[in-house]
This record gives structure tokens, C-alpha cells and sequence, in this order.
């Protein structure tokens, strides 16, 4: 088996691409999809949050949602919105995000190369998020959410990538939130097979984000595998949905902390407190961390700056990540949050939000206390990853996200 491989993508016909693509399924909550769908009658939420088409109050793990889904797009496929591609092809994917574009390569990943951690994580996945990807997956008998991965860029690749672009895209959609989505379809056979060889030639590729996702193919695989007598390993449930950025053009934002309370200290308590392993300076503005091991705080209508010294910092890929330092030397030892995962003190804003949100947040009275973190590089996710740890929760935030619906992959 190839690390990856080319698919027969099931894809909106150009014309309708816009009518089809969305934002992915998990950042949207049901009443934000309800109302995006208003007037789309073939948006991709039909298909990846179906619970919009059923009654208000039904659970979105419901049998009847995933039913739903499966139907939305059989439907879609009947009424020839979606067409799956005669043969085996890969796909380019451009993202456009104001000044920052990135371009990756749309293909099937190997699930025995994720299983033996040739493809690589770094986070912890939740059973129930873990089981409705399966459970979707399984009624649609697609994948249809691609994983975001990255690998280390190689010349090759991006000689050829540069090459194909020139052309005109097959797709090219602009989203309701300014981002613009192009898709290159890879036909030639000597660029699919020079694809599928150098790739095959990459000791790792790493998962950025959808843990869950290729945690749900590969169940969905190992459970067909056993009930398939004739598994041969060139099945198409072998591989997952996949896209491939280089990691000199992956953006990682910063991912901020908020706290409902300073754990029954004052305000002058918990900066005391603060004081013994950080160096807390005033500021006058929003402080955005220049550097590692550097922080934002927002506490009563001040912003602080806080740094820690060089030799505090652990010589060890996680507890030396930002989020690290500042869980391990002031969100649990001062406010006692030991779970982040669970405690429902602590809440986490992606940095595409802005210091504002962070202000807005504590301003209003739902917060006491904000911290602005430095985003976490791709080279220590990559280091945590070739260590085999996990990162903390929330650790990353990558911009822009993928669209659902633009290629999906049929099992």
C-alpha cells in the first residue's frame, strides 16, 4: 500500500460549487448551520449537520440524523449537484485568507500507515466525538469531512504544484466569511504517479487538525475489514479524506485562554501570586506576545505583560509548549483548573477572534481574567508528535479552515 493514493472524488459540478460548500461541521453550532442554510437548499450542512432538517429538539447523535444525512446526499448525487469523477484523480486545494494563501494536495491516506503512526497525531480523541464520525461515515458510506494534514516540504511537490496552478481551477469559490476556495483537478498520469511516489518516499506526514476524523476511518476500516471475507487491502475504506498542506505555508493562529474566576483570590491576592513565577509588567494596550514564553493577561480592565525566565522552561517537547508554562505555572497551581478538558471554568478563544473577544469577554462579567498566548509553532507540533506525546488541549488553531463538500470520498 502507498502512504497515499489518488480517488474518484465525489465533487459539486463547477457550476453549483458555490451553492454546495460550507464551513466544516464542528464550527458551527445547529441554530448558526439552521440559519446558514436559509435560502441553500444544496448547502453541505444538509449533509454534514443533517439534525437542521429534523425537529428542533432532536439529539444530533439521533439514529434519524445520521439517516438524514445519507439521504440529503443521495439526494443530491440523484438531482446531479454532486457527480463522483470517472477515475482516480488528486486534487489541488488553494485557500486564500487576505494576504495568505497556502495550497494542498487533495488525496486518500493510508489507515494502516495512520494505525502504525507513520501518519501522525498529537492529540487525545473523545469516544463520543470519535464514535458519531463513525456512525456518519458508515450512513454515508463516505467520508466526507477531509483530515487537515502537513508534511515537510519538498521541492519536487512544489515544482509541481507551482506548475499545475498556472492553469485556470476547476473551482473557485469565495465563502460568506471573505475566503477564497480553488480547486485543480490532477488527471495526468505521470504527475499522479510522481505525486504517489514522492510522497510514498516521506518518512511521516503529520495530522494538524481531525484527530476524530482519521480515528473514525480507521474503526470504520478495521470493522469492514472483519466483515469482508475478501479483503484484499485495496479497498477504498483502506484510506481516508485527506488534505496536504507544506509546512512552510501552514498558518498557526494563537489559541487564548479565558477564567470565569481568580479562584477566591482579590485581584491584588492573585497577582502576587502571579509575581512568583512570572515577571508581570503593566501595559497600556492589548498585549499580543511577541515571542515564546510570553504572555497577554487582561485583569480589571488592565493589560499585563508576562514573561518567564529561560531557565524555568523545561527541556521537554510538551511542558516547554506555551500553553504548557502557563497551565503548569499559573492555571493550575493559582486558579486550580487541573482538567481543562472538563472544567467548565476555563474556556479557550481562537485567535482569528482578536484581543477584543478577550476584552469583551471579561467586560461583560461572564470572565475574570483573559491570557493572550504566543501560537504554538508547526516545528513543536512536529516534535510532540515524532516524540509520540500528546499536545494539551487547545493547543493550536489553524486559519483558514477547510470547506466540506468540495471533494468527498466514497467508500
Amino acid at each position: 500500500m502507498s502512504l497515499i493514493r489518488p480517488f474518484a472524488g465525489l465533487r459539486p459540478l463547477p457550476e453549483r460549487a458555490a451553492e454546495v460548500t460550507a464551513p466544516p461541521y464542528d464550527v458551527l453550532n445547529t441554530q448558526e448551520a439552521r440559519e446558514q442554510v436559509e435560502g441553500r437548499p444544496w448547502s453541505f450542512l444538509h449533509i454534514s449537520k443533517p439534525e437542521i432538517d429534523l425537529a428542533p429538539d432532536i439529539s444530533p447523535y439521533d439514529p434519524a440524523v445520521y439517516a438524514k444525512g445519507a439521504e440529503n446526499l443521495q439526494h443530491q448525487v440523484n438531482e446531479g449537484v454532486l457527480k463522483q469523477d470517472p477515475q482516480p484523480y488528486y486534487y489541488l486545494y488553494r485557500l486564500i485568507m487576505g494576504s495568505h494563501q497556502q495550497v494542498g494536495l487533495v488525496a486518500a491516506a493510508s489507515v494502516p500507515d495512520y494505525d502504525t503512526n507513520r501518519i501522525r497525531k498529537h492529540e487525545f480523541t473523545r469516544p463520543d466525538k470519535e464514535d458519531d464520525r463513525v456512525r456518519q461515515i458508515d450512513a454515508l458510506n463516505a467520508q466526507t469531512g477531509p483530515v487537515f494534514l502537513t508534511y515537510k516540504h519538498h521541492p519536487d511537490i512544489d515544482a509541481l504544484v507551482a506548475e499545475l496552478t498556472q492553469a485556470e481551477p476547476s473551482v473557485d469559490v469565495t465563502a460568506q466569511d471573505g475566503v477564497q476556495h480553488s480547486l485543480w483537478v490532477v488527471d495526468n498520469a505521470e504527475h499522479i504517479e510522481t505525486i504517489t511516489q514522492t510522497f510514498d518516499a516521506m518518512d511521516n506526514l503529520y495530522i494538524a487538525d481531525g484527530h476524530h476524523r482519521s480515528a473514525a476511518a480507521s474503526r470504520v476500516a478495521a470493522k469492514r475489514q472483519a466483515e469482508n471475507p475478501n479483503h484484499t487491502g485495496d479497498e477504498a475504506y483502506n484510506y481516508f479524506l485527506t488534505v496536504i498542506f507544506p509546512d512552510n505555508q501552514m498558518q498557526i493562529l494563537d489559541y487564548n485562554r479565558v477564567v470565569t474566576d481568580l479562584n477566591g483570590l482579590s485581584a491584588a491576592e492573585f497577582l502576587e501570586q502571579v509575581g512568583q513565577c512570572f515577571n508581570v509588567e503593566k501595559v497600556d494596550s492589548a498585549y499580543k506576545p511577541q515571542q515564546a514564553a510570553e504572555f497577554g493577561m487582561y485583569l480589571e480592565n488592565q493589560w499585563y505583560k508576562l514573561s518567564i525566565a529561560a531557565d524555568s522552561i523545561p527541556n521537554d517537547p510538551v511542558k516547554s509548549l506555551d500553553v504548557s508554562l502557563l497551565a503548569d505555572n499559573l492555571i493550575a497551581p493559582i486558579l486550580n483548573i487541573t482538567d481543562p478538558r472538563r472544567d467548565k471554568r476555563i474556556d479557550f478563544v481562537g485567535g482569528i477572534r482578536g484581543l477584543q473577544e478577550l476584552e469583551k469577554r471579561v467586560n461583560s462579567g461572564e470572565m475574570k481574567v483573559a491570557f493572550a498566548l504566543f501560537a504554538t509553532s508547526l516545528e513543536a507540533l512536529m516534535a510532540v508528535a515524532d516524540a509520540d506525546q500528546v499536545m494539551p488541549p487547545k493547543s493550536t488553531w489553524f486559519e483558514p479552515k477547510l470547506a466540506d463538500g468540495l471533494v468527498s470520498h466514497v467508500l
